[in-house]
């Protein structure tokens, strides 16, 4: 009898989870609840701690700022230059988010960069949601979650989650876009979609044009020309409705292009279409030159923490492409992943839109038994699920004691508890348990999101360079202080400081700023330090130093030391 209670007490603990498995599973909407709070458990640590991430985020950020303070909602400009690259719609959003947040009374609202990142936070959590959605076409209820959650869960979503950028609201788009096409493919021989799934195509792809211009059109456009191309006809792609499909496009982004046309003079289509989309395809732009090849081993590192098993998973693609479900996520990964690596200028969030159709096949080939310890070589390569963590716990506590001093005592147990669950994620797959392998690796996920985006990088001081820059010009004694830069350029200082800063070019430029009266601080680098003060004594002047500030200019990649002189108090 008394042997009968340890197994009684099993017997209803195995109840229990199955019991509530089975609840959660019962609808769509209490999935998709979970995997809101997973997504919120992997964005929202650091998301309003962190500081303005250059040099992409505060250009995005301050050309939305400059929205509000000008009024005008058709031209993109960063201070003074006409910021023609992409179109409007992501600085709309961020204007909106920042006028909200400013109605509501967040004190100094547009210089609080959590505000321009709330469209970012909910373009990942719907990528994760219309993932699932896109999901349904390929999977039962279970599946769709699994690939959902890895999406919620990967390196590189976690990221863009909190950058005010346009990436994880593209890939929201794109998922929009290419889970109406996987629904037009699978079920051609139906001859109507829903409306509900022809709205959220359509949907997807005007917003993703007024986000990023024709990237959802490529995506879209070479997954349906290879399957077209299979099937020798492209007839299917008629249940999509083009032609209205297509007035209702012209109704939602024609207006401001036609605006952005008359008021820049054809400027805009010159610069975004001339010099940065072709001058991607022609050069690498911006240094961010990188060999075909990079987006297979960044993957390792985006796609954390299924990169590995999806990279097991390859073998029953190609086994399996024939297979209609599998043809439409190759041709959704495929072609555009070609043209990525043949660009020469490479990002690591540019292959972001492609993971959902990776997730898929990886969940395919996890479901029919294909991802496990019997495939040749799996049990050594899935040693590699610990490295992120392990690497970053290591790592951060080394630049956290070069540069600061002190290792990130804060971040250590949410790290340390990241490594110990992917072990053990790596322990299950060799016991060959699936599902809790992909569950220890979502957790871990989170536990890593706390431990670097929430606590780590608060305690490296010497990165917020920009952010102590304009504590400094905040703190002088003295109202609206007139502000200007010498060697330090960065588009966060611009943001945080103010959108009049003054970007100088020279010491005695620095030197004449400060004569000009008023109360007024200029920053000023080490480096040009000797000619400012040459100037200084050449006028007789005596300018007061504030305070230094030194650190690691992340860009750069060097050393600054930084002096703030001011005047006029």
């Amino acid at each position: 009898m008394d042997g009968s209670v340890p197994q009684q007490r099993m017997s209803l603990r195995h109840f229990s989870v199955a019991q509530l498995t089975s609840v959660v599973e019962r609808s769509h909407a209490r999935l998709c609840a979970v995997l809101v709070l997973l997504s919120l458990a992997c964005f929202l640590p650091g998301f309003t701690t962190l500081q303005p991430m250059d040099r992409d985020e505060p250009r995005y950020a301050q050309a939305s700022k400059q929205m509000l303070e000008t009024g005008d909602i058709v031209d993109i400009r960063f201070q003074d230059e006409a910021r023609h690259k992409k179109p409007v719609g992501i600085y709309w959003m961020q204007s909106a988010s920042v006028a909200i947040g400013e109605a509501l009374g967040v004190p100094e609202a547009r210089t609080t960069i959590a505000l321009y990142r709330i469209p970012s936070l909910l373009g990942a959590i719907a990528t994760v949601l219309l993932t699932y959605w896109a999901a349904l076409a390929f999977f039962g209820r279970r599946g769709a979650f699994l690939t959902a959650a890895l999406m919620a869960t990967c390196v590189i979503l976690m990221v863009e989650a909190r950058l005010a950028k346009t990436d994880a609201m593209l890939a929201a788009c794109s998922v929009a876009v290419m889970g109406g096409l996987a629904r037009a493919y699978l079920s051609r021989g139906a001859g109507v979609l829903p409306r509900r799934a022809l709205l959220i195509f359509w949907a997807g792809f005007a917003l993703g044009i007024l986000i990023k211009g024709p990237l959802v059109l490529m995506f879209a456009g070479l997954a349906a020309a290879v399957l077209s191309y299979k099937e020798r006809s492209a007839r299917w792609l008629l249940t999509l409705r083009p032609w209205l499909g297509l007035l209702f496009t012209l109704a939602i982004v024609l207006p401001w292009f036609v605006a952005i046309a008359i008021k820049s003079g054809g400027e805009f289509f010159a610069a975004s279409v001339g010099k940065d989309m072709l001058g991607k395809v022609g050069t690498a732009q911006k240094y961010h030159w990188a060999p075909p090849g990079f987006y297979l081993l960044s993957f390792f590192a985006t796609f954390w923490p299924g990169a590995i098993l999806a990279t097991i998973a390859v073998p029953f693609a190609w086994i399996h492409r024939r297979e209609e479900p599998v043809a439409f996520a190759l041709a959704w990964i495929v072609p555009s992943w070609i043209v990525f690596e043949a660009v020469p200028t490479k990002l690591p969030h540019y292959t972001l839109p492609l993971l959902p159709a990776v997730a898929i096949i990886t969940v395919m080939a996890v479901a029919r038994h294909f991802v496990g310890p019997h495939r040749p070589f799996a049990r050594l390569a899935t040693v590699l699920i610990p490295f992120i963590p392990v690497g970053l716990t290591i790592g951060l506590s080394a630049i956290a004691w070069s540069f600061d001093g002190l290792p990130p005592f804060r971040a250590l147990p949410a790290l340390v508890v990241s490594s110990l669950l992917a072990l053990l994620a790596w322990w299950l797959f060799v016991k060959n348990r699936m599902v809790p392998t992909l569950w220890a690796s979502f957790i871990s996920s989170a536990f890593l999101a706390i431990g670097v985006f929430g606590f780590a990088q608060l305690d490296l001081r010497s990165l917020k360079i920009s952010d102590r820059l304009a504590e400094v010009a905040r703190n002088l004694p003295c109202e609206n202080p007139q502000v200007a830069t010498l060697g330090y350029r960065e588009p966060s200082l611009v943001f945080l400081a103010g959108t009049n800063l003054d970007m100088l070019d020279s010491g005695a430029e620095a030197s004449r700023f400060l004569n000009q009266g008023g109360c007024r601080v200029v920053f000023v680098d080490k480096r040009f330090e000797g000619e400012f003060q040459a100037e200084n004594q050449r006028l007789r002047q005596q300018p007061v130093l504030s305070t230094r500030v030194m650190g690691f200019n992340i860009n750069s990649g060097r050393q600054v030391d930084i002096a703030a002189y001011a005047t006029g108090f």
